[in-house]
């Protein structure tokens, strides 16, 4: 019976928290589908960097059945795949049949990775956990169309009664495994860049991205900076422990407040590194399963019931997904995690990111020449080419083109078909969004790097040409450009 009242304290999460959770999850999900829309071309259809009749031969049958966004290629198939992946959010968010939703967004969600895996970050990995265990939670019972709905049958209004599931308790051991993964790779960093002793601390090369970051570094300077980078690996490998321990003893403002200074590092991350909002604020999301009953009005401890999930479909999926995971990542070897099959995406369960200290930092520009003669920055779409270090806070990975696109940049390997379609969409996009006479020629595709030093410092540029391309025109094209710059020669005259 003791056994059982700890692990149900500690596992089990109170319906309000798992409403609270839906509701984020939810709303965040919506909003990175929402963006998407501007990616459906580039990296989605047929016309864009990853066009089918490249992908499929490269993958197997499972794969080909499972990615549903690759039964078509064209633009209007996938915006209407992702308008339908909106519509199960938006209903998701408002509580209206929600664990089909978070099936079915789930389902989508692996599905649309799957089309382009250059794209996959560590932001689809927590999407794709998150609602796959959404799925088997009821996260429905309040606050929710489905508990409005079920109120107005005659249906009584749940109390927020504690609920301990193989599916509660999964979820809470995903976010234990996901911040000591995280943590532990920090600290056995063997450079030792999360040490107090680093020569340059994590925090004082990470803290450098955004105006933002400059602010916080203004205010902590590199002392402070070395102070809290150890700090960090200790609040990622403890936070979750304590939460289980302060669930157990029921020290509820002990779990608030270490919630609270996970939820403050996140937030810092949202703040001082580009791309980062929406993985921090999922990230914040997840930790609502923890909150205990107390958080939220009327709700004391003392007065919580709790229940025991009964067997349903989610132990054996759950479990199936558990021990995948553990396979794919002591067992399986190179040719099953390649990407030709779905493995690398559906199992994938490693966190440790931001392991070692930046030694240095990058961005691209692509110096291109125009039929008129002119030469402009065709990734940032700038007329001007700017060696420069970017002035808005500290350079990163593709500064220019930020989101989906910094993965451009690491596919510069890609040879034969797969480079053409690839840079060739760089020729496509300025030409269509250009007149005749601005189309471009030729473009130089350039990665430039910047040692981190002491002091808010970075050594000289150094550049390194990572593709050159020359854009295949049509000869109408050509005639039609000739025409146009021979008027403008003419009037010039």
């Amino acid at each position: 019976m003791v056994t059982k009242i700890i692990i149900s304290r500690a596992l089990g999460c109170n319906y309000k928290a798992l409403a609270c959770f839906r509701i984020t999850l939810a709303s965040l999900l919506l909003a990175e589908l929402l963006l998407r829309f501007r990616y459906i071309e580039a990296f989605y259809s047929d016309e864009g960097t990853l066009p089918l009749n490249l992908l499929l031969p490269k993958i197997d049958d499972v794969y080909k059945i499972v990615c549903v966004h690759c039964w078509n290629g064209t633009i209007a198939y996938q915006n209407f795949l992702l308008s339908l992946q909106v519509v199960l959010a938006f209903s998701l968010l408002i509580g209206y049949r929600c664990r089909l939703c978070a099936s079915m967004s789930w389902f989508l969600y692996l599905s649309i990775t799957l089309r382009n895996t250059w794209l996959a970050f560590i932001l689809d990995r927590y999407f794709h956990y998150m609602l796959f265990y959404l799925s088997f939670l009821p996260s429905g019972v309040i606050w929710s169309v489905d508990a409005y709905l079920s109120k107005k049958g005659g249906s009584p209004p749940p109390a927020n009664e504690t609920i301990c599931s193989f599916a509660t308790a999964a979820i809470k051991l995903q976010i234990l495994w996901i911040y000591l993964d995280a943590g532990v790779g920090k600290y056995l960093d063997p450079l030792g860049g999360w040490t107090f002793y680093a020569p340059i601390p994590a925090l004082d090369t990470y803290t450098r991205h955004t105006v933002g970051a400059r602010y916080l570094y203004a205010l902590l300077g590199p002392f402070g900076l070395r102070l809290m980078t150890p700090l960090v690996v200790w609040v990622e490998i403890l936070c979750a422990p304590i939460c289980l321990f302060g669930s157990v003893l029921e020290l509820d403002k002990v779990v608030q407040l270490t919630i609270a200074i996970i939820i403050s590092l996140h937030v810092g991350i949202s703040i001082t590194l580009r791309n980062t909002v929406l993985l921090s604020f999922v990230a914040c999301a997840a930790w609502c399963v923890y909150l205990p009953a107390s958080t939220f009005k009327n709700e004391y401890p003392i007065l919580q019931k709790t229940r025991t999930g009964s067997r349903n479909r989610a132990q054996p999926l759950i479990f199936f997904l558990l021990c995948g995971s553990i396979w794919f990542e002591t067992m399986s070897d190179e040719c099953t995690q390649s990407v030709q099959h779905i493995y690398s995406t559906l199992l994938h369960n490693r966190w440790n990111v931001f392991v070692g200290a930046e030694e240095y930092v990058t961005w691209e520009i692509a110096p291109g020449r125009l039929f008129d003669g002119s030469v402009v920055d065709v990734w940032s779409k700038n007329e001007e080419v700017n060696w420069n270090i970017p002035g808005s806070g500290a350079p990163c990975t593709s500064t220019a083109r930020h989101g989906r696109w910094r993965s451009f940049p690491y596919l510069a390997g890609l040879d034969g078909d797969d480079g053409e379609a690839l840079w060739g969409y760089i020729c496509k996009e300025w030409n269509r969004e250009h007149p005749p006479e601005q189309h471009l020629l030729r473009f130089n595709f350039f990665m430039l790097q910047a040692d981190v030093l002491p002091n808010m410092g970075f050594s000289a540029t150094r550049k390194r040409l990572i593709h050159s391309k020359t854009c295949k025109e049509t000869d109408e094209d050509v005639e039609e450009a000739i025409e146009i710059m021979t008027e403008i020669a003419k009037e010039e005259l």
